[in-house]
């Protein structure tokens, strides 16, 4: 991997992290309504996956899917747009938090159901083999969506019928307040892919360039043999599971461990300053990312809202 792409990888996720904290404080000052779930930490898994894609290769989302859609390519202004209510927003004001779809990126949307996203990648992964495409289709989901129905079906149809998916769980290490080693029984999380005849691998998700170059060697393999494969990328969500979480489940020291140990932009930045990008060149991106971040938070409170009169616009008959 070259500096630029180096570089990239760091702007990203600096995106991602500053995005999200800006959403934090907006909630806090009562701009934002509903819930919503953040990723702060887990920014490197976003980073390295879809940053390992092309923008014709498709993702699917989840209901803590800010860090995926920004890595897909999505406006920070639109983004902030839809979480505001705004018609500017992707979906016109009218998904918010966890329904944002970003289709001219590839991005076929977050949901608020847990595993959903894995039977959606199948269907989307079925479409472009019966279009003899030559791209795949990258599924996000979580620890907790494991136990569901959806993962043992969506796993079953995609190695049945050979479909070119990459199944990316986020173990963040807790399913709401549920530690994920008292939910899933059978060793790791990735040993149950095998089981279905899908070869997959556990990594560090809070190393963005071991994720960058797994998922871009998986790609290729599923490009050349069309089968399925399986990534278990361990990650840490510092925050709570939404915002109406307390935190009660865990300990502070927990917490302080991965942030000051395992948090993926310190780390990085460890790496780079290593092999002698200067800080001086990583301040210049933080500074332009910051400016992207207040200029389209401005833009967004500026913009319309989305008028009441054509909630029943774009709706089925």
């Amino acid at each position: 991997m070259d500096k630029e792409n180096k570089l990239e990888l760091y702007r990203m996720m600096l995106l991602i992290r500053l995005f999200e904290e800006a959403l934090e404080e907006m909630f806090s000052r009562g701009l934002l309504h509903g819930t919503m779930h953040l990723s702060i930490g887990q920014e490197a898994t976003a980073t390295g996956a879809c940053l390992a894609l092309k923008r014709e290769d498709l993702i699917t989302s989840t209901h803590r899917g800010h860090g995926h859609c920004l890595a897909k390519g999505a406006d920070p202004y639109k983004m902030f747009a839809e979480l505001l209510g705004r018609e500017d927003g992707y979906c016109r004001g009218r998904g918010g938090s966890m329904h944002i779809a970003d289709l001219s990126n590839g991005n076929l949307g977050a949901n608020g159901i847990v595993a959903g996203s894995l039977t959606i990648s199948v269907g989307a992964a079925l479409s472009l083999k019966m279009q003899k495409l030559d791209n795949i289709v990258l599924c996000f989901f979580g620890d907790g969506a494991v136990n569901e129905g959806s993962f043992h079906e969506a796993l079953n149809l995609a190695s049945l019928w050979d479909l070119p998916v990459l199944f990316v769980c986020e173990n963040n290490q807790y399913g709401m307040s549920m530690a994920s080693e008292n939910a899933v029984a059978g060793g790791s999380i990735a040993q149950r892919a095998e089981s279905y005849g899908i070869e997959s691998i556990s990594i560090d998700g809070n190393d963005v360039e071991e994720v960058y170059n797994t998922v871009s060697e998986f790609k290729n393999t599923i490009q050349k043999s069309g089968k399925p494969m399986f990534i278990e990328s361990v990650t840490y969500r510092y925050r709570g599971h939404s915002k109406s979480d307390r935190n009660l489940y865990r300990t502070s020291d927990e917490i302080a461990f991965w942030k000051e140990e395992k948090d993926p932009l310190k780390r990085f930045i460890g790496k780079l300053t290593e092999e002698n990008i200067d800080l001086e060149t990583l301040k210049e991106i933080e500074a332009e990312v910051k400016e992207v971040i207040r200029d389209s938070v401005k833009k967004a409170l500026q913009s319309p809202e989305s008028p009441k009169t054509n909630l029943e616009e774009d709706s089925y008959a």
